[in-house]
């Protein structure tokens, strides 16, 4: 940073940060309240009589309809906005939460879990749409990771928490309690965030020029050998050629969203990594109980290992993406694809004991992660501003429909064959996502379009 920029700096608000805290709250709650269901299904199984392939089918049943949200949401947000949007569905999020605890029967908690599915779908192109309005490119890969960091967030304090609740009252306590903070934020998130900055009385000027900076040049660290504040584009010249970077022009109309298979790659991509994702969030607990022979509070703790990774792969990979790689999404993506195939495969042959297979979990969750901050940003390079909440709801949609599909699909690999066929599943899955993402290109940010 010149002396200039620092001079300008210290007169600048930051309060773009203030919002990314709220964005990494409200998604740590709503990722909290789809995540309890995974820990409590086993007890739930104890009450209501289902076999593994209905089980998966229960978890499916909100990442089916969150899935189908995504598109309407998405229009929805390019015509209304955020703001009169978002408080009203984190609120239906957190009472049909609530309704889970009162379920008296399977069906009705067939239901309300569709219902939340749908409450909460609008939620991700929410977060989303606020980091793409109020940060500036160079930040919008830091922003991402502390926003998908939220998403695993939850899962990490969902496990422990669970297990105390369930061993003091019962499962449908559990969601009574996680019922109560979601109303608190959103209520928080209305007065608090706008849709712009521009229409914040809590940003100077000075960030909001700093938000609306073009996206800067590719610069590298100077070396010895190299004038100080120089861009070093050739240092990228060979992972530029792989990751196959060039300019594109943007995709200014819906047609052209559903038209690109830029956007479709990326988002068929997603939809095998989430997958993975989605059967150690609604599996992993019932493995260590049925297959490991854990305890209810060596299961909680155990549990929360692949998030407590997740969270700080998300962060690294947003982090890297934007400082050490300036701008460039693809190579975190396909690290985090193909690394995923390897460690599925070493889960074949897990530890029996909980801290070793807690660490092969953590380790499991950080390269898993990697690459998702960037599935979120990856968009932003290819649309406007205005068709980018559509571009959005597909990568989110394909990805949730994968993420529905995987754990019903584990359920029915259980009853006929075994843990090891699911974990190959899931290998071969995350290599397809690899290969996949060779197909698209790296598009060169451009300036942001109002």
């Amino acid at each position: 940073m010149s002396t200039a920029e620092i001079a300008h700096a210290k007169g600048r608000s930051s309060y773009r940060w203030i919002v990314a805290g709220m964005i990494f709250s409200i998604y740590t709650i709503a990722a909290a309240d789809r995540a309890n269901l995974g820990v409590a299904l086993p007890f739930i199984r104890q009450e209501f009589e289902m076999s593994n392939a209905q089980a998966g089918g229960l978890m499916s049943l909100f990442l089916l309809a969150y899935a189908l949200a995504q598109i309407p949401a998405g229009l929805a947000f390019s015509r209304f906005g955020v703001s009169r949007i978002l408080p009203g569905a984190m609120i239906m999020t957190s009472v049909l939460t609530g309704l889970v605890g009162t379920a008296g029967s399977l069906l009705a908690l067939k239901l309300y879990r569709l219902g939340l599915g749908v409450a909460e779908g609008p939620l991700p192109i929410s977060m989303t749409t606020t980091i793409n309005n109020w940060f500036p490119p160079r930040e919008k890969g830091i922003a991402s990771g502390i926003f998908l960091s939220a998403v695993k967030f939850g899962p990490v304090i969902v496990p422990p928490l669970c297990a105390v609740i369930i061993s003091l009252w019962g499962w449908r306590e559990v969601f009574y309690f996680f019922a109560v903070p979601g109303i608190l934020l959103s209520i928080a998130w209305y007065f608090m965030v706008a849709d712009h900055p521009s229409k914040s009385r809590f940003v100077n000027q000075a960030e909001l020029d700093y938000i609306s900076e073009p996206a800067a040049a590719d610069t590298r660290p100077t070396s010895a050998g190299s004038t100080a504040g120089q861009p070093a584009v050739r240092s990228f010249s060979r992972l530029d050629a792989f990751i196959r970077r060039r300019e594109v022009s943007q995709l200014e109309t819906r047609r052209q969203v559903f038209g690109s298979w830029q956007i479709w790659g990326s988002a068929l991509s997603y939809c095998f990594q989430l997958g993975v994702s989605s059967v150690l969030l609604a599996w992993i607990p019932t493995y260590l109980m049925t297959v490991k022979g854990f305890s209810v509070m060596n299961m909680g703790l155990v549990s929360a290992a692949p998030w407590v990774g997740a969270v700080l792969g998300n962060l690294l990979g947003g982090y890297c993406s934007d400082r050490w790689l300036a701008g460039r999404r693809k190579p975190g993506m396909l690290l985090s694809a193909l690394g995923t195939s390897v460690m599925m495969y070493l889960l074949i042959n897990s530890p029996a004991d909980p801290l070793a297979y807690g660490l092969l979990l953590m380790a499991t969750g950080v390269v898993l992660s990697l690459g998702f901050s960037s599935y979120m940003v990856y968009p932003m390079a290819l649309a406007s501003k205005q068709t980018f909440p559509i571009a959005n709801a597909i990568v989110n949609m394909v990805g949730q429909l994968g993420a529905a599909a995987t754990p019903f699909l584990t359920g029915l690999l259980l009853d006929s064959y075994g843990w090891s066929y699911v974990f190959s599943y899931l290998a071969i899955g995350s290599f397809v996502s690899f290969v996949l993402l060779l197909t698209i290109i790296e598009p060169v940010p451009r300036a942001a379009t109002s």
